[in-house]
């Protein structure tokens, strides 16, 4: 028997006994005991092979050139502008939004990747930013127990997009090889090596876990609340651990030869757009596999951007984005909102291009929101933030039309005039459009059961078919 099936998780229950005493503030419950959770998960798994559904969150730093990116007209009949225009060929798939706005994100600066997916109050009086879970992460408690990875976390580079349930943030990997191995790669020293190998983590952890509760008892209150939050920490490696000492005996799905070739090159940041679309094929290639069914996909920080001189540009998009009205800045601008959409396009074209059961493509099963943050990054405005809402016609979504939350109360966008346009992008015109309606809305879409996430006020019954 082994070391999971016998002494750990034992050991683990003991813990969760102990922690039940009134010192604890955060009780490791029934419901945080990672053996119950995974045997929940796989009597879910059991009731069905329902069509999967899947969710990509992809996002762009620094906003956008909003003078040239703006979309005039609402409804069905409205022209894709300059930056947008290789999105034609998916226009059937696509839904642009504006008007969206996250209320605890207007004014900040370069902190906006960081509640994309949460919409948390970035700061607080007497203590420091305390995030909360990210929607792609309450789609993934869903989908995990159909897959082998519960949501995978890529960069091109930057941060994450992703945060657990305890506010703390899930690494990104930016490198294509390391993307594949974790995928597809053969396990060091093979199935058994593998095993030997999380027998060991969780004998690690287990003696963390055994401190960790002699010592609550010696510390004050708030070093005990920030105890609790690492021993939550502690128990989601736990449960990831354990989940990969489960599939072991799985085999991973078996790829070309050619493809593993062109998936695992060591590609040079200087070639954005290569990297670009080799980030993309990797995620399309978990999805068909049914490796992963969520995925988020940061294009960069407010802080870190690529520089693409492939297209003549050498700054980085955090530079180009305090452009202070240069003309020529503000073309650079317009010209890697361009490039982003194409590498965008690309990856919808891919999603088209793979046919599924029922006349059903994967971009059909898989719904894909595409946006930053901030709308306006040279005086950090973010409100109408610039949002692309793609696929997920599968479940339910309709697509087709510009969904505008500006027009009806602003009448028109006066682009000739920059100064009021800039206004738009500063505060809401309709305070009632929180992005976070949107995201509670592509929950509901995985099947989470939610009435509220962040501070929605409503599902967004426009992307409703």
């Amino acid at each position: 028997m082994s070391y999971f099936n016998s002494r750990r998780w034992k050991v683990s229950r003991r813990h969760v006994l102990r922690g039940m005493g009134a010192s604890l503030a955060l009780p490791l419950l029934h419901c945080m005991d990672p053996a119950s959770l995974l045997a929940e998960e796989k009597a879910e798994a059991e009731k069905g092979k329902a069509k999967p559904k899947r969710a990509v969150f992809i996002y762009v730093p620094n906003g956008v050139n909003t003078l040239t990116w703006q979309i005039q007209q609402a409804g069905a009949d409205y022209e894709l502008s300059g930056p947008m225009k290789s999105l034609e060929a998916h226009r059937q798939q696509i839904t642009p939004i504006s008007g969206l706005y996250h209320p605890n994100g207007i004014g900040q600066a370069h902190e906006c990747d960081k509640i994309w997916l949460t919409a948390a109050k970035i700061s607080q009086e007497g203590g420091a930013f305390r995030n909360s879970v990210s929607a792609d992460q309450m789609m993934a408690q869903v989908t995990s127990p159909h897959t082998r990875f519960p949501s995978l976390e890529l960069a091109i580079t930057g941060g994450t997009l992703a945060w657990s349930p305890d506010g703390i943030p899930l690494p990104a990997e930016r490198r294509p090889r390391a993307i594949f191995d974790r995928l597809f790669g053969v396990e060091k020293g093979g199935v058994e090596g593998a095993k030997r190998n999380l027998n060991r983590r969780g004998s690690v952890l287990d003696a963390i876990l055994e401190d960790a509760n002699s010592f609550r008892g010696q510390i004050g209150t708030e070093d005990r609340n920030k105890l609790d939050e690492y021993l939550h920490a502690v128990r989601d490696v736990e449960i990831r651990t354990q989940r990969s000492y489960d599939w072991l005996d799985i085999p991973k799905p078996e790829v070309a030869e050619a493809t593993k070739a062109k998936l695992t090159r060591d590609i040079p940041n200087t070639d954005a757009g290569d990297l670009y679309r080799t980030i993309y094929d990797l995620m399309v290639l978990a999805l068909r596999t049914d490796m992963t069914r969520v995925i988020t996909c940061m294009s960069g920080s407010e802080s870190n951007g690529l520089a693409i001189p492939e297209i003549g540009v050498a700054q980085t998009r955090h530079e180009l984005s305090h452009h202070n009205g240069d003309p020529e800045q503000l073309r650079r601008l317009t010209e890697t909102d361009t490039f982003l959409v194409q590498q965008f396009s690309y990856f919808l074209e891919r999603l088209k291009s793979y046919q599924e059961e029922e006349n059903e493509t994967l971009l059909d099963r898989t719904m894909v929101l595409f946006g930053s943050g901030m709308a306006y990054g040279h005086s950090h405005g973010n409100a109408n933030l610039p949002m692309i809402l793609a696929g997920g016609s599968g479940l339910g979504l309709k697509h087709g039309n510009h969904v505008d939350f500006n027009l009806p109360s602003l009448g028109n966008y006066t682009m000739d005039d920059s100064q009021k346009h800039y206004r738009v992008c500063s505060r809401p015109i309709d305070s009632d459009a929180h992005l976070s309606n949107l995201l509670l809305t592509m929950m509901q879409k995985m099947d989470v059961p939610a009435e509220q996430f962040g501070d929605s006020n409503r599902v967004m019954s426009e992307i409703l078919g």
